[in-house]
C-alpha cells in the first residue's frame, strides 16, 4: 500500500494536471470505461467484460468527442490492459489523454515542456528532476531526435532491419531506451509508419507517423501524434491490424464502426496519453510502480 505521504503527493500532482488543462480552456470530459469495440491494435490485449471491452485508452470516444465539435478535451482514467505487469507496468492504471482540434505533434510536444514546467513548479522542484541518480534539466532546448537518428545511434542495427525481423520494441528497450532523456527530457519523433497506427503521416515523407514519445531519465512518460482523420485510411489499418491479431491466436473483436463514421467530421487534431503512474513514479523518486498506487492487483 501507498505510504500517505505518497497518497498526498499523487493528489496534489493530479490537481495541478487539472489546473493547467482548466486554465488553458481544455473541457475535462468523462466517457464510457466499457466499451464494445475498442481500437484493434496488435501490441495491445484488451480484457473482456460481459461480451463487451474494458477500455484500453478513452482515445475513440474523446475523438468522438472532437467530432461533435468540442474543440479541447482532456480527461483522466482508468484503463486496462492484460497482461502488463512490471516495475512500470500495472493491468490497471490512470491515463492523461487530452485533445485538440487544429493542432499537430509539434504542438503537443510544446504542451508537454508546459505542463512538466508547470508539474515541477507545484511539487516544488525548481526546474531540475532527478530520477534513478539523474539530474534531468526541464529548461529550453529539450532534445528531438527521430526513430532512425536514434537506431542509427544506438541500436545495433538500423530501425528498417529492426522491423524486418520483429524486434523494434526489444531493441528499442534494450539499446535505445536507456539513452533518452539524460540531460534534458527526450521527444522521440517519427515513427515508422507501421507504428502509427492511427497516427497522420508526415506530408514530407510517407515512410514516417507524425509520432513521438517523451522520456524522461529513460522512461516513457508519454506517446502522442497528429490524427489521422481520414475514415478510409483509419478502417484499412484497423483491418491490418485485425490480421495481424489473427495471427496471433486471438479474436479481434468488432471493429470500431461509431468511431469510423465520427472521423467524417472530425478536424485536423492531434492527441496525446500520459501514464499518470509514471508521472508520480518521476516526481516521487519512485522506482517502481508499485510503490505509487494505493493497492496492487496481488495486495487485493
Amino acid at each position: 500500500m501507498i505510504p500517505i505521504h505518497g497518497l498526498r503527493l499523487r493528489a496534489v500532482l493530479i490537481q495541478a494536471l487539472r489546473t493547467f488543462f482548466i486554465d488553458r480552456g481544455y473541457l475535462e470530459v468523462e466517457t464510457p470505461i466499457r466499451i464494445p469495440a475498442p481500437a484493434p491494435e496488435a501490441h495491445i490485449v484488451p480484457i473482456t467484460s460481459e461480451g463487451w471491452f474494458l477500455q484500453t485508452s478513452p482515445e475513440l470516444c474523446m475523438k468522438r468527442l472532437l467530432a461533435a465539435g468540442i474543440p479541447k478535451i482532456f480527461q483522466i482514467c482508468k484503463c486496462f490492459r492484460k497482461g502488463e505487469r512490471g516495475d512500470r507496468h500495472l493491468p490497471e492504471f490512470t491515463m492523461l489523454e487530452w485533445y485538440a482540434a487544429k493542432s499537430d505533434y509539434r504542438d503537443l510536444m510544446a504542451d508537454c515542456e508546459a505542463l512538466l514546467r508547470h508539474l515541477a513548479v507545484a511539487m516544488g522542484k525548481d526546474g531540475v528532476l532527478e530520477w534513478q541518480g539523474r539530474r534531468v534539466d526541464l529548461g529550453p532546448a529539450w532534445e528531438r531526435i527521430t526513430v532512425a537518428e536514434a537506431f542509427q545511434r544506438y541500436a545495433p542495427c538500423p530501425v528498417e532491419e529492426a522491423l524486418a525481423q520483429d524486434r523494434f520494441d526489444e531493441i528499442l528497450v534494450e539499446y535505445v531506451e536507456p539513452h533518452l532523456g539524460m540531460i534534458t527530457p527526450t521527444f522521440l519523433c517519427d515513427y515508422p509508419a507501421a507504428l502509427g497506427a492511427l497516427a497522420r503521416l508526415s506530408p514530407s515523407d510517407s515512410t514516417v507517423a507524425e509520432r513521438f514519445e517523451l522520456y524522461v531519465a529513460g522512461l516513457e512518460l508519454a506517446n502522442g501524434f497528429s490524427e489521422l482523420v481520414d475514415p478510409v485510411e483509419q478502417r484499412t489499418r484497423f483491418v491490418a491490424e485485425q490480421e495481424s491479431i489473427r495471427m496471433q491466436g486471438r479474436d479481434p473483436g468488432p471493429m470500431p464502426e461509431p468511431f469510423l463514421d465520427g472521423l467524417e467530421t472530425m478536424p485536423s487534431a492531434a492527441g496525446i496519453a500520459l501514464g499518470v503512474e509514471r508521472l508520480v513514479m518521476l516526481f516521487g523518486g519512485a522506482d517502481n510502480i508499485d510503490q505509487v498506487v494505493t493497492f496492487t492487483p496481488e495486495g487485493l
